[in-house]
């Protein structure tokens, strides 16, 4: 016994799915009109959770009006009121690609690319988003792209109040871009390249804070020959409010989906990677993730998967990457448009177009959560989301936009996607409670398969949770066993019928270290490592 379970010291982390949930949720239209609205982005008032503000790309196709959409909620999100128009002088030189945020005075600030004029603009309101300052030319000697905006909202900071704004310049081998204000975007600093001389095209530009005020950029490099495959994720950190900055060229190798689906009228997509930060407080503050929609590479199949990786030691070394959606690998299903968002009890919440329940020219919504750092994944669609995705009418060769949006904001999340169920693309919500995404409303589904997930919390002190699923009525222990394979305790010892159970293990009596756990049936049997730390 103790050689077989030595055996097991480096832990199996398998990702097995709980049985996927439809969400019984209400989507709706938030500023219906007959204005076309893509890429929508979200973000919530740091000191009142009833302000929402969602910004998105806005088409009028009679025209060829370009603009940015200004939705805003002062009761949760319940309803709303805006303009499909943001009337920052020039109003003509509007071109999309919003940034937003929010500053504790309730000051609104919108970044977005010019259409007449390249580079990069930015406006404010002190009026909830009605009228808005004139433009501010963060830069006019750049082609910008995809801008992206976050706020250090953290008491722990010293650039506490700081807004970034990163975007890739379409010139030059399109390094990643990035400025601040200091003042809620009256004024903005001189533009700096997180990524000097990179070896290849860039694209993308996400960017992320954390509680030490350590600001993070991230981005996609592209294959120098056709068909220009997003090849490696790219990283740069700064310490000192982003004025200089510590890069990493190639964290690691993607294969990015970049390209067109041929099953869903050709629309243009991207696996461009995202950055977020758990900022929660918990055994997981300070872990940086980074989500990739990719495909034949491992542990993608031979079509688009939504693939995550961390780092626990501030970007300087990345995990291997975990598979988010767990439908069969190589099953032909597609799932692509991934948005991350880590909750203040530190689950990460991805939502995402998938199309495992559809015909393969349509696509339903789905949202992943996970509890115990991506080990584990519970997966929901959302009620009545199917669609058929095709190129917008008026809009770029095959666009359809380039991203979706998922905000936490206490026990919500706030799931906001773009559609044409209205006969145009429009941005709809569907808000969640994530109370109605806890195990335990679950363990009563169906389950196809005996299975041991990864405790949580991982680490743990004193006590954490194990999981697992029997396929069948079976005899079932559930032991726990030091390194040396000594017998520490006994959770289950009897008779389980099918389902999916939970058990706490309390160890206040034992000294730090690694532990394992073991679960044994007739028909299965397999062990994984908890760590405890006091």
């Amino acid at each position: 016994m103790p050689k077989a379970l030595l055996l097991f010291i480096v832990a199996s982390f398998a990702h097995y799915v709980f049985a996927q949930t439809e969400l019984n949720v209400e989507k709706f239209r938030i500023y219906p009109s007959s204005v076309t609205q893509t890429e929508p982005v979200a973000v919530v008032h740091p000191l009142n959770n009833q302000l929402l503000f969602v910004s998105a790309v806005t088409l009028n196709t009679s025209n060829a009006f370009k603009s940015e959409g200004v939705y805003v909620s002062t009761d949760g999100g319940l309803n709303w009121n805006g303009s499909d128009t943001c009337n920052g002088a020039l109003i003509f030189n509007h071109g999309g690609d919003p940034g937003i945020a929010i500053t504790e005075s309730g000051r609104f600030v919108l970044s977005h690319i010019g259409d007449i004029f390249p580079g990069v603009y930015t406006h404010y309101s002190t009026n909830l988003g009605i009228d808005w300052s004139p433009a501010f030319t963060v830069t006019n000697t750049q082609t910008g792209d995809k801008g992206t905006m976050a706020i250090d909202n953290s008491s722990q900071s010293s650039f506490k109040g700081r807004i970034y704004l990163t975007w890739t310049d379409l010139v030059n081998l399109s390094p990643t871009v990035c400025a601040f204000t200091t003042d809620e975007g009256e004024t903005w600093s001189t533009p700096k390249v997180v990524n000097p001389n990179p070896p290849v095209r860039c694209v993308g530009g996400s960017v992320a804070t954390s509680n030490d005020g350590r600001v993070y950029v991230c981005w996609s490099g592209i294959t120098i020959n056709l068909p220009f495959k997003e090849d490696f994720a790219g990283f740069s950190i700064s310490s000192d409010g982003g004025n200089n900055w510590n890069t990493q060229q190639n964290i690691f190798d993607m294969n990015g989906i970049s390209g067109t689906l041929a099953s869903k009228e050709g629309i243009k997509v991207n696996g461009l990677p995202q950055v977020a930060v758990d900022n929660n407080g918990g055994i997981r503050d300070g872990w940086i993730y980074i989500v990739t929609t990719e495909f034949d590479i491992a542990p993608a199949g031979n079509d688009p998967d939504i693939l995550l990786r961390h780092s626990t030691d501030g970007g300087q070394t990345w995990s291997t990457a975990t598979r988010v959606n767990q439908d069969q690998i190589n099953n032909g299903k597609i799932q692509y448009f991934p948005s991350l968002e880590i909750d203040d009890e530190g689950a990460l919440n991805i939502l995402f177009y998938d199309d495992r329940n559809t015909t393969s020219d349509s696509t339903d919504v789905f949202l992943a959560r996970s509890t115990d750092g991506g080990n584990t994944w519970m997966e929901f669609s959302i009620k009545n989301s199917r669609f058929k995705p095709k190129p917008i009418v008026g809009g770029a060769s095959a666009y359809q936009g380039d991203h979706i949006a998922l905000l936490a904001v206490g026990d919500k999340l706030y799931a906001l996607w773009m559609a044409d169920y209205s006969g145009i693309y429009q941005v709809w919500l569907a808000i969640v409670d994530r109370n109605a995404l806890s195990v335990e409303d679950r363990l009563d589904q169906p389950v196809h398969s005996f299975a041991l997930f990864q405790n949580y919390p991982n680490p743990f002190n004193p006590s954490t949770t194990i999981r697992y699923a029997i396929e069948k009525e079976s005899v079932v222990q559930l032991k726990i066993y030091d390194v040396l394979g000594n017998s520490i305790a006994t959770l289950v010892n009897e008779v389980k019928p099918t389902g999916i159970y939970e058990v706490s293990f309390d160890a206040s009596n034992l000294p730090s270290g690694i532990y394992l756990y073991r679960l044994i049936t007739k028909e299965f049997s397999e062990t994984k490592k908890l760590i405890l730390l006091k």
